[in-house]
């Protein structure tokens, strides 16, 4: 099995070493794409869709199926790591219960003092933080039309936010308001708004993502701006996915796949 890997790997290195020479030079201003498709991009973004950054134009738009297959690889990736820690029961069980012990002595301790909370000064800051970190993030998912940001940024930031109150609070608090379940719900809720949203352009006879169909959907819009909301849909699908998929291989990664402990 090892050497039919080992082959495999050589081989794919080896196609990507020849695909590698079909590349143009580097900075080349005669190249394809920056003959055509960058000053296409740079003149025409802000006039076909409305939207003044063009980052956000080219991933939620004019390639949106590409930005649609990596919110999958998001999705994909947290479910890989689902079936890893899972499955494996040897060196992360015995690390686990290595562990255990230490952990108990030391909730013992903390119970047993003086009745003050180890952790007060951090929890305080937490809960202070925590609707700050929420909100900036909604603001760079929604606007992420305008200045930098978008729906991998803001679901980081939402991710981020989550990350910390389980590592304050503990992964068991955390995870009985948000839990596993939900958190797969919404990664399949983002990237189905995201799919959902090319398959309705698909049938209403256009090409699939082709937002500009989606004006007969949007009340008082016409064709550019429908391209405009139809981006800020797939945004927030993607900072779903982002979210959701962070958190959970997150908190798989620090109880070793059991959800019981986190860090």
């Amino acid at each position: 099995m090892k050497k039919v890997g080992l082959l495999t790997v050589l081989l794919t290195g080896a196609l990507l070493m020849v695909g590698v020479f079909d590349f143009p030079a580097w900075g080349d201003p005669y190249s394809p794409a920056n003959r055509y498709l960058s000053t296409h991009y740079v003149n025409q973004a802000e006039k076909e869709t409305a939207v003044p950054n063009l980052v956000t134009a080219v991933l939620a738009d004019y390639r949106s199926f590409d930005t649609m297959l990596e919110t999958s690889v998001v999705f994909i990736a947290g479910l890989a790591i689902f079936a890893i820690l899972r499955s494996i029961e040897g060196p992360l069980v015995q690390a686990r219960k290595r562990t255990e012990s230490r952990e108990k002595r030391a909730e013992k301790r903390d119970a047993g003092g003086d009745g003050q909370d180890p952790d007060l000064i951090v929890q305080t800051t937490v809960r202070l933080l925590l609707p700050t970190i929420q909100l900036f993030a909604f603001y760079v998912v929604g606007h992420g039309h305008h200045s930098p940001g978008g729906g991998f940024q803001g679901g980081v930031i939402l991710a981020a936010g989550l990350i910390l109150v389980a590592m304050t609070f503990g992964l068991k608090n955390t995870l009985k308001q948000f839990s596993e379940r939900r958190g797969l719900a919404f990664g399949s809720l983002g990237v189905l708004l995201f799919a959902g949203t090319g398959l309705l352009c698909a049938l209403m006879g256009t090409q699939f993502l082709d937002y500009s169909v989606l004006e007969a959907v949007y009340p008082f819009t016409d064709e550019i701006m429908a391209r405009s909301h139809s981006m800020l849909v797939v945004e927030i699908g993607v900072a779903l996915t982002v979210m959701s998929m962070l958190y959970l291989i997150y908190a798989n990664l620090a109880s070793h796949g059991d959800m019981k402990k986190g860090l």
